[in-house]
């Protein structure tokens, strides 16, 4: 019998993006220098610690909104950073819905074929509309999105 599912999201939540939000902050957007420096995020203590716990009776799927192309960088900073192994779901590079619709649509997908036990995002959007899907959600408060961010998140369906 499997294990029921705890979802979480990497950035905001495990990884800390401030050092490269000002790649955000100039026109034209410099994503390739905003995905280029992930590798140098520092890890929130508090997300690792909660997703170690969880990992004991959960299995642990990170979603993020990183695109796909972000994949080998992102496995390496999970098991560099001490983040338990898991499934890692990111975003396909040419979708950009908003990040609600993304990871509430990944979730419902999800619940099909597994229990779905909870989310854990730092995101108030996808927060507020993963609870309106029927979810349970753990709202990551030690990061708060930045107005940058969210923006990168919500109308630029980038991250």
């Amino acid at each position: 019998m499997s294990r029921p599912v705890a979802v979480v999201d990497i950035d905001g939540v495990l990884a800390n993006v401030d050092h490269r939000l000002h790649h955000l902050d100039r026109r034209p957007k410099d994503w390739a220098g905003f995905f280029g420096a992930m590798g140098d995020d520092e890890p929130f203590a508090e997300g690792i610690e909660l997703v170690t716990l969880l990992a004991h009776e959960h299995e642990v799927i990170y979603l993020s909104g990183r695109p796909e192309r972000t994949r080998a960088v992102t496995q390496r900073w999970l098991a560099s950073n001490g983040a338990p192994r898991g499934t890692v779901m990111l975003r396909p590079d040419d979708d950009r819905r908003p990040a609600r619709q993304f990871k509430v649509g990944v979730l419902r997908r999800l619940a099909e074929r597994r229990e779905v036990a909870m989310l854990v995002d730092d995101d108030p959007a996808v927060c507020t509309a993963a609870r309106a899907a029927g979810f349970t959600v753990y709202e990551a408060e030690w990061s708060r999105p930045n107005p940058t961010l969210f923006s990168a998140q919500e109308s630029d369906g980038r991250t």
